[in-house]
């Protein structure tokens, strides 16, 4: 099985190699076939390989189809609208499946948002993650947002235009307007705008509204290590208002920087004391 990735944005980025395996194919698995098909007259070639539908909506559906094609010998590839499949696309549950199964998969490597937008940034790039689409509504994306406060890497999201305003606002909310963020538009395509600022002022910018595939960097948390006498207070405050001990200190020990276990050694030996 063969993992294709398609150009995010200009034609001219197909590989030699992306276009060898979908003219080599034996069954290719598109995300949506008639934007495949479109696919394949810009690139001026045509494919003797039967074409398949796999998206979201029928991915558990159609794997049995893919492997029993991978069991008579035929070279599957699995190809998306644009990107890498299996990053925020379809593919997860047949690659899963595949390896199970002893079947080899491989991959023609190619354009990413992700990576493209990381880069173009000009926030650090030696440590990042990758959190793709946040949940639509507010509440349950501020709690996503409230678990990442104290994430110290560098952050990617997906959004779509018409959230991206909402996103920002919360982001702003949530992490600090002061946070520095990034927010790019039509990556490679003729519109490409990369927005950098701080959150808040994203958040102004955006509230005009945006069109376009959006991709966010976000820039992560600064480590803040509190005192230890200050952490075991904040501690036995908490424990003093009914948190378990050991609940109190992973909480403050995430906040504050500081090592759990000599947190907990200070907090139990203050109580005794």
């Amino acid at each position: 099985m063969v993992l294709a990735a398609t150009p995010i944005g200009d034609i001219a980025d197909a590989s030699p190699a992306l276009i060898r395996e979908l003219t080599g194919a034996g069954l290719i698995a598109a995300e949506d076939t008639r934007r495949f098909k479109a696919m394949l007259g810009r690139l001026g070639i045509t494919v003797d390989a039967p074409v398949v539908s796999y998206f979201d909506g029928n991915e558990a559906s159609r794997v049995g189809v893919l492997l029993d094609a991978l069991a008579e010998g035929r070279r599957v590839v699995v190809v998306t609208d644009a990107g890498m499949p299996v990053v925020s696309d379809p593919g997860f549950r047949v690659v899963a499946a595949a390896a199970e199964r002893g079947f080899r998969v491989t991959a023609v490597p190619g354009p990413s948002a992700v990576l493209t937008a990381l880069a173009v940034s000009g926030l650090p790039s030696d440590r990042f993650c990758f959190e793709g689409f946040l949940p639509r509504k507010s509440g349950e994306r501020r709690r996503r947002l409230e678990a990442l406060a104290s994430e110290e890497r560098t952050m990617i999201f997906f959004e779509a235009p018409h959230r991206l305003g909402d996103f920002l606002a919360d982001a702003a909310s949530v992490l600090g307007a002061d946070r520095a963020g990034v927010v790019c538009r039509e990556l490679t395509k003729t519109y490409e705008e990369v927005r950098r600022g701080s959150l808040g002022e994203l958040t102004a910018w955006a509230a005009e509204g945006v069109r376009g595939e959006i991709t966010v960097v976000i820039s992560g948390a600064v480590a803040v290590v509190a005192s230890l006498p200050d952490a075991v207070g904040a501690v036995l405050g908490r424990v003093a208002e009914g948190e378990r001990l050991k609940d109190a200190v992973a909480e403050v020990a995430t906040a504050s920087g500081l090592s759990k276990s000599a947190l907990y050694d200070a907090a139990l030996a203050a109580r005794k004391g």
